[in-house]
């Protein structure tokens, strides 16, 4: 064979194999493995469903998903070093960020939500002033947690005059079913499957919180955290785990029916539910990502990072920290 055709043929070659990966873009690069922390709280639809939908696949994430009962247990397991990425209320966040933990950073918040969380009752309690002395059921040190002091507060009501009993958001609706707790405080899904319940009423929503009207967040929002090893290490695969996440909100706005087929292995909700909470929820675009997590032209904080130091603030006045973590220092919107 003459050196033409020879060249002629490796041409040939390396323009067919360019475009088969080209075609198939997710062999086109190496995968990195990335170690998840979620649950089947909406704050980690985004994550699943790029997951299952094969987002991540395309974007050479290799994602490998834990399940947590509980934001403390999840961030535990963070400060372990055995996650990279995840999701999580910020009140457990906070929590480590006034110990000066620097083992993580806050890269992005998914979502809004106001209605997937709440207080509910039997229906022979009308009122706040209705739960003195009875049983409470919440999951300690979790935005449900921060959500029932705040409301007590704000009606003049001391945490003493009733019983709030610690339970991880799993055992909630059966100590509610099983009327060993007379009111609950959950997150979707337990407070979906809760509220369907007979003779079941919600008392209260997010709504309610006190940071609500001027700031728009839920008591604990949900924010998306690197390991700061891990992304100063891989940033690349940072910045591709949130290319999906802006990805996966796309289809839950696009496309909410396929969504909620994929996210019911998650949830255990049933069609109409888990559609339910899809359309209810607000998903963020990455622009409007972005522009949360990053500085003004002023240089000063967005509305959402203000809105988190004042609920850093809240939380030493209910007692559930000592000091306030001056929440700037853990944003990092350079993987946008």
């Amino acid at each position: 064979m003459d050196n033409t055709r020879r060249k002629f043929i490796k041409q040939a070659g390396c323009l067919s194999l360019a475009s088969s990966l080209a075609a198939f873009p997710a062999l086109s690069r190496a995968s990195t493995t990335v170690a998840y922390g979620g649950s089947s709280w909406l704050g980690h639809y985004s994550a699943y469903l790029a997951m299952k939908s094969g987002i991540f696949s395309t974007l050479g994430i290799d994602l490998k998903w834990q399940s947590f009962g509980t934001s403390s247990a999840r961030m535990g397991a963070l400060m372990a070093g055995n996650l990279d990425v995840g999701g999580t209320g910020v009140v457990s966040a906070l929590a480590l960020m006034a110990d000066g933990a620097r083992q993580f950073q806050l890269i992005s918040t998914p979502d809004s939500y106001s209605r997937s969380e709440g207080l509910l009752v039997h229906d022979n309690v009308n009122s706040l002033a209705d739960l003195k002395g009875k049983k409470i059921g919440v999951t300690y040190a979790s935005s449900s947690h921060v959500l029932l002091l705040d409301v007590l507060k704000q009606a003049g009501i001391a945490q003493s005059a009733l019983t709030i009993i610690n339970l991880p958001a799993p055992e909630l609706l059966s100590a509610y079913e099983g009327k060993q707790i007379d009111a609950a405080v959950a997150w979707t899904p337990t407070f979906d499957k809760i509220r369907a319940l007979p003779d079941t009423k919600l008392l209260l929503d997010d709504t309610a919180f006190s940071l609500y009207k001027q700031f728009q967040i839920a008591p604990g929002p949900d924010v998306l955290f690197v390991r700061t090893a891990f992304g100063k290490e891989n940033p690349e695969a940072t910045k591709n785990f949130l290319k999906g996440i802006g990805q996966a909100n796309d289809m839950l706005v696009q496309k909410p029916e396929e969504s909620a087929k994929l996210l019911m292995s998650l949830t255990n909700l049933t069609y109409d539910e888990q559609l339910a909470v899809v359309k209810q929820t607000q998903w963020y675009a990455p622009s409007k990502q972005k522009a949360m997590f990053s500085l003004g032209a002023d240089g000063q904080p967005s509305s959402f990072i203000a809105g988190l130091q004042k609920l850093a603030d809240m939380l030493v006045t209910l007692k559930q920290i000592d000091s306030a973590p001056r929440v700037q220092e853990w944003v990092q919107a350079s993987y946008f």
